[in-house]
């Protein structure tokens, strides 16, 4: 690269810096936050036209910043350095969305743990299943992955979820997966497991407050739909 081309690089790069200093975080694209995440793996080369392609392969902002490390590898063609720069900005942002969680009840931080859970899950591609369980003040006291599917599926036993409530001394539980698809309406399979885990956890006075189904089209909660 000539040295003329790594200088307009460094003014361009400094020019964002400048936009996200004084007006934050809106100031710049998305396609301009990736270019910039790259720069630091790749100093010495316009990123513009990389951070533009791989959002345009990996279907979006929120999924570029969810792949795996090795599909970032493998279709982005991202050295290690490039990949750990993309992954650390998911890492700070699921960080940052989980400390507003973690330090109050659930039930009053709702929102919070909604947005959370849809940057974590929602652009997963394959199905997963987790378990929030609380103690008697609704504190989240473990956050545990309880199945990992395929790409539309994943088992969920009933025993096991109680039994890991009896184990944490959990007063109260919150399902949640993700549908890859992106749709979050509830299938016949997810409203009958739910019911099952209910009535187990009833015997037991274990609360389930609500199954949460995250996809990329938005968020489905079978309490506020009536479906518990």
């Amino acid at each position: 690269m000539a040295e003329g081309e790594v200088d307009d690089n460094a003014g361009h790069r400094a020019r964002l810096r400048k936009r996200l200093a004084e007006g934050g975080p809106d100031a710049l694209l998305d396609h301009e936050l990736v270019e910039y995440l790259l720069g630091l793996a790749i100093p010495r080369r316009d990123t513009k036209p990389l951070a533009k392609k791989l959002i345009r392969e990996f279907g979006g902002f929120g999924a570029l910043l969810s792949a795996d490390g090795q599909a970032l590898a493998r279709i982005g063609g991202l050295s290690e350095g490039s990949v750990a720069a993309i992954k650390i900005a998911q890492a700070s942002a699921l960080r940052l969305l989980k400390s507003e969680v973690e330090p109050r009840p659930i039930l009053s931080s709702w929102q919070a743990l909604l947005d959370y859970l849809t940057a974590d899950m929602a652009h997963n591609p394959v199905e997963r299943v987790r378990v929030l369980y609380l103690n008697s003040q609704n504190m989240l006291i473990r956050d545990e992955l309880v199945s990992e599917g395929s790409i539309d599926e994943a088992a969920v036993y009933v025993r096991e979820v109680i039994r890991h409530a009896l184990d944490y001394h959990a007063a109260a539980l919150i399902l949640v997966h993700n549908h890859p698809s992106g749709d979050p309406k509830p299938s016949k399979q997810d409203i009958a497991i739910t019911r099952d885990i209910v009535e187990a956890g009833r015997h037991l006075k274990i609360l389930v407050h609500d199954h949460i189904i995250i996809g990329t089209a938005g968020h489905s909660s079978l309490r506020s739909m009536g479906l518990l």
